[in-house]
């Protein structure tokens, strides 16, 4: 299948899930219904029913969370390409942390069943590696990225803490141990910064999930990876990959390194992408790349309403 020169798919990670999300999708749309029928019946359980119905309290738990947002993001992607069965694939896919899963079951590398499998246990690996409340993450905004990463060294203290997500310029998040990351967010503030708490059920992408790693590497070693129709970057090196033999080394690393959304959105641009697809729902990376790369178009797609918005702004 043709390969478009200009445009990306993005994947959003956790954070975006909202009750009712991919509702109209599955009513509208064949290719997205047998999706969720997918989802399911690999988890043997009713993911569907939480996405579309809740409890919210429920469908934010990590380890709901993390397969529900794959299912939605691929279902958007099935109806897709249902809707439109000329559309060329990306020159790239990218996904923001657990939407690299995303990213790459639409590549084909992994199988949706597999996809939401492995979420489901890396969302219950990462929530177990760290008691609550002793870990932390926040938003870091008005500070480059080194600036932060100096208070953080300057601030750990025998702890951890450290750069987790680079998500546009002068806007970072910081994770590790929850007395760190309130140190470094003070100082943060001393500088003329702002330090906004998050309410994540564990600290992502720091030396704490360590533990999740190792539990999760030999399920991701049993996954099995098919080629790559286009290449995925990934988050730990921002690098465009389509070897199907890197796939789970990159995946693994991801868990506690940090996610180079940034360099990511950067190397599109510098290799011509002018327009992006966000697949998922919300608008978060919409609004990142924004800030990341102006010459970067955003169109988010999470419901019927976008996908009808698709062609029309592929064109322009």
């Amino acid at each position: 299948m043709q390969r478009s020169t200009k445009v990306a798919w993005l994947f959003p990670g956790q954070g975006s899930q909202v009750v009712g999300m991919g509702r109209d999708l599955a009513e509208t749309s064949d290719a997205a219904r047998r999706v969720f029928e997918r989802a399911d019946a690999a988890l043997g359980e009713p993911l569907t029913k939480l996405c579309f119905d809740g409890p919210m309290e429920e469908l934010t738990l990590t380890a709901n969370t993390q397969p529900a947002i794959v299912t939605v993001s691929m279902a958007i992607v099935a109806a897709l390409r249902e809707r439109m069965p000329d559309l060329a694939l990306p020159m790239f896919a990218a996904g923001h942390s657990l939407g690299e899963y995303s990213a790459l079951a639409a590549a084909g590398a992994l199988e949706l069943e597999d996809a939401v499998r492995i979420c489901r246990l890396r969302g219950a690996a990462m929530q177990a590696s760290v008691p609550p409340g002793e870990g932390a993450m926040a938003a870091v905004m008005g500070l480059d990225g080194p600036v932060v990463a100096q208070i953080c060294a300057e601030e750990a203290h025998d702890e951890i803490v450290s750069l987790a997500n680079y998500n546009a310029p002068g806007q970072v998040v910081i994770a590790g141990h929850a007395a760190a990351v309130a140190r470094v967010s003070a100082v943060v503030g001393k500088r003329q910064g702002k330090a906004i708490p998050l309410k994540v059920s564990a600290p992502f992408h720091c030396a704490l999930m360590r533990p999740a790693r190792e539990r999760l590497a030999p399920e991701v070693e049993r996954i099995p990876v098919r080629p790559l129709a286009f290449p995925v970057i990934a988050n730990v090196d921002a690098e465009p990959n389509a070897d199907p033999a890197r796939v789970k080394e990159l995946l693994l690393r991801q868990i506690d390194g940090a996610v180079l959304w940034t360099a990511t959105i950067e190397r599109m641009a510098a290799e011509g992408v002018t327009h992006a697809l966000e697949l998922g729902p919300g608008k978060v990376l919409a609004g990142l790349g924004k800030r990341i790369a102006k010459s970067i178009k955003v169109l988010s797609v999470s419901d019927a309403v976008g996908l009808g918005a698709v062609s029309s702004f592929l064109e322009g």
